[in-house]
């Protein structure tokens, strides 16, 4: 392990920790009833439930092992060759601004979706201000149920699942990792686990971004992942990678 970790270049080793760590932190606190993730989640700007911290410590959460592995072995992957060539300075400023581009373009859209619904409340009957703090008794279980204007649950239920969801994972920053690589290394030729064939990296990113944009544009209630974040990390590693390199050779 500390043979692996010593190959690693600095910054990647030390988000590939933290990430971890966290992940571990979040998995004991919340066996102790303490909501980690509740905590240090990212909100939409204007849910009651916004911290200005959260935009740095969401993307050091994440949801389930499956989600960390797969970030993480991205990272480590993708992100070494970056720090390789880029150096611990320039790449650490890289997947700070991927990270938090992802967030800013998922957040945003979110809140104008959220404020969409929040004005059809008010035209309803609602008061904002006093559902909010309903929704809260209810999200820390102080009450079980609230009264409801007729013929709003469903639209009551679409508010509190956009101001009460927490987005976490480093999947924005990855996204922009992936996209540097395959701007750095186009013809490198990368093994796909499924299906196992080659495929050149900048074939591979074109088609996890296509599944990005595709995704952000249809609508399917029973999917939970931020594919906005994903098509936001991609778009800023797009653009800092393109003013970077422009004058320089691409690698292979």
């Amino acid at each position: 392990m500390n043979n692996i970790l010593g190959n690693m270049p600095p910054v990647v080793k030390n988000i590939l920790l933290l990430n971890v760590v966290m992940y571990i932190v979040k998995m004991l606190g919340e066996m102790q009833g303490i909501p980690i993730t509740n905590l240090l989640g990212g909100y939409v700007f204007n849910s009651p439930f916004f911290e200005p911290y959260q935009m740095v410590t969401h993307f050091f959460m994440h949801g389930d092992f499956f989600h960390i592995l797969f970030n993480m072995f991205a990272l480590v992957i993708f992100g070494t060759s970056l720090e390789q060539v880029w150096g611990p300075k320039r790449f650490f400023i890289f997947y700070m601004a991927t990270a938090l581009g992802a967030f800013f373009l998922h957040q945003i859209v979110g809140y104008f979706e959220v404020k969409m619904i929040e004005e059809q409340l008010v035209s309803a009957g609602y008061d904002i201000f006093l559902l909010q703090e309903k929704i809260a008794l209810y999200r820390s279980g102080s009450i079980s149920t609230f009264g409801l204007i007729p013929n709003t649950q469903g639209l009551v239920q679409d508010y509190m699942a956009g101001i009460s969801t927490p987005v976490v994972g480093a999947s924005g920053a990855v996204y922009g990792v992936l996209v540097g690589f395959g701007f750095l290394f186009p013809n490198t030729r990368l093994m796909l686990l499924f299906p196992p064939i080659p495929i050149k990296a900048k074939y591979l990113v074109t088609i996890m971004v296509g599944i990005a944009i595709y995704n952000s544009f249809i609508n399917n209630p029973g999917d939970n992942i931020a594919h906005l974040a994903h098509l936001g990390g991609a778009i800023v590693g797009f653009i800092m990678v393109y003013i970077w390199q422009r004058d320089k050779r691409k690698f292979y």
